[in-house]
């Protein structure tokens, strides 16, 4: 299971801009610059801030599960 841990707080400001608590940076190794994609659920209210390099890595790994699925099938009709 993920261990999860709340950091604090962050309240929007005026230009929509939020500040991520500095110890949820500090652990999560999150820099200046980086790019975070913003992913929600209007229906639950959740916001989820994604890394751009972990979206990455996401995509990178359903790929090799689809690659591995099609070797599975294409074994499977010989």
């Amino acid at each position: 299971m993920h261990r999860k841990k709340l950091y604090g707080t962050a309240t929007v400001g005026t230009k929509g801009q939020i500040v991520i608590p500095a110890e949820a940076r500090a652990e999560l190794g999150i820099v200046t610059g980086e790019r975070l994609y913003v992913v929600g659920s209007d229906e639950s209210g959740v916001l989820i801030l994604l890394p751009e390099e972990k979206i990455e890595g996401y995509i990178d790994q359903v790929n090799m599960q689809i690659e591995s699925f099609k070797k599975l099938k294409e074994q499977g009709q010989r």
